[in-house]
């Protein structure tokens, strides 16, 4: 048996997925040839490969299979009339059997729960085990996955009947304008290191695809709720503001009802001061004092390739921000409450209106121009905050500052597993890639593709880590990637004559 036939065999067996299938298809006449379990094994293998989704691809893989496997798997089996190898239409037959148990969507554009299951326990059983519990941190990212049907005529009918249109950014790196595409959104959550952890292998723990006209972010929701119930801890969720900009209700409220924690970049909407509470200015996902600087306030995030020198004013910005911050002094409760109290009183600025704070050292912010009528966060020792204030914005780290710009970084997670499944290299899931049609027939190839990627991604990991184990053992820094750039004089030297 070849390694990578045990592998795809080991994933269904843990995920444990093929016999509730099995036992739902329709039985009588002649009995099928080809199992689902096989069925599995073949589109795994064939994932794994790198080849396009197509049962084409499947049944070569399957009967690619050494004598052996073949006749264990039941690709070749004993007729009356002598063997018989498993044919295409055969493949295609069972295939078109579990779709039929499996699809229940609709028309509403979201798997059924029977797929749902069976995505989330594929994706978990590629999970090994000495890693399902080295994170909670989740990255999550959803991208675009264009149909091979053709796109809806005048009339409005095509011949995939779940899939919509939707927008998607610039195909090129050269930039250029969002653009309209024909199919669905898959959405991955990956795994990723925790804030001052070690690092750990970008495995996709969940997927979900589904029709551009549902909305991924409360749609990926039911996903992390079953992966809750499931018994997995979820701690930080990085996600962009995609997701942050959507109604707290569907997205940031039910997550922290999970005990996540957000980290998100803010939508440009979201930012700066929206209203106070108690007095206090509500910005940014925390209360300030009414007398913080506006300039404070308004603070966005730094440049992509912004330098040494603007990091640190722009870090130096942040840290006066949070001075005039209220600071927490109680967790939020079961229903969400917690208590802050003034800047002044936590021996972070000095104000008039607090006495005491006018003997701290000058090196803290001053309030020249208290308010003449002082609210209640100015004369009470704390002030209770619902969770109806910042519901959307609020989140681990002061936004935007050096903190949360370390801890958003590792949201790229979600960007380099989609990279992987969309290389041209090994499976490149654009147009063409998947030639059956249907939410649920996409989705079994989808998941299949993304379960191969895992195995990639983690044998590639437990390399590096052996090489980075040698070069400790040797004394040797760990291994860096080696950036090589040539620039314009280094051209132009290159053409020079001799």
């Amino acid at each position: 048996m070849s390694g990578r036939l045990r592998w795809a065999e080991a994933v269904l067996d843990a995920a444990d997925v093929a016999a509730p299938i099995e036992a739902r298809l329709p039985t009588g006449g002649r009995p099928r040839q080809l199992s689902v379990r096989t069925l599995l094994v073949g589109m795994l293998l064939a994932a794994a490969d790198g080849r396009p989704a197509h049962l084409v691809r499947v049944h070569r893989a399957l009967v690619g299979l050494a004598v052996a496997d073949r006749r264990r798997l039941g690709v070749e089996v004993q007729w009356r009339r002598g063997r018989h190898t498993l044919t295409y239409r055969q493949v295609e037959r069972t295939f078109g059997l579990v779709v039929g148990v499996l699809d229940a969507t609709g028309g509403d554009g979201a798997p059924s729960e029977e797929l749902a299951a069976l995505t989330d326990e594929l994706c978990e059983a590629s999970v090994p085990t000495e890693w399902k519990e080295a994170t909670t941190a989740l990255a999550v990212d959803w991208s675009d996955l264009e149909t091979w049907a053709l796109a809806p005529r005048s009339d409005g009918v095509s011949a995939d009947r779940d899939a919509s249109w939707g927008r998607r950014g610039p195909t090129t790196i050269f930039g250029g304008r969002d653009e309209l595409f024909f199919g669905y959104h898959p959405q991955v959550a990956t795994m990723v290191r925790e804030e001052h952890g070690p690092p750990v292998p970008e495995l996709v723990r969940r997927v979900l695809l589904t029709s551009c006209k549902v909305d991924p972010p409360p749609a990926f929701v039911a996903v992390l709720e079953r992966m809750a119930t499931a018994g997995v801890a979820i701690g930080d969720v990085l996600a962009d503001s995609g997701y942050a900009h959507r109604v707290a209700s569907r997205w940031a409220l039910p997550l922290r009802r999970l005990g996540a924690r957000l980290v998100v970049d803010l939508h440009p909407s979201d930012r700066g001061p929206k209203g106070t509470h108690a007095g206090a200015v509500i910005a940014n996902g925390n209360c300030y004092c009414p007398a913080t600087p506006p300039a404070l306030l308004t603070l966005t995030p730094p440049a992509p390739r912004a330098g040494a020198a603007d990091l640190a004013a722009h870090d130096a910005k942040t840290a006066e921000a949070a001075r005039y911050k209220l600071g927490r002094i109680s967790a939020p409760d079961a229903d969400g409450f917690h208590r802050v109290s003034c800047p002044a009183l936590a021996h972070k600025l000095r104000c008039p209106l607090r006495p005491a704070s006018m003997n701290l050292p000058f090196d803290r912010p001053e309030v020249t121009e208290p308010p003449p009528e002082p609210p209640r966060c100015c004369v009470q020792q704390t002030v209770t905050v619902p969770p109806e204030v910042n519901a959307k914005t609020a989140q681990a780290h002061d936004y935007p500052s050096a903190a949360h710009r370390a801890s958003y970084a590792r949201r790229t997670g979600s960007e380099r597993a989609f990279s992987t499944i969309k290389d041209s290299a090994t499976t490149d899931i654009g147009r063409g890639w998947c030639r059956v049609m249907g939410l649920t027939a996409i989705t079994l190839f989808f998941v299949c593709a993304v379960v191969a990627r895992n195995e990639r991604v983690h044998a590639a990991f437990q390399v590096r880590q052996a090489e980075n184990e040698r070069r400790a053992a040797a004394g040797l820094p760990p291994k860096t990637r080696r950036r090589r750039r040539r620039t314009i004089g280094d051209l132009v030297a290159s053409a020079a004559p001799p």
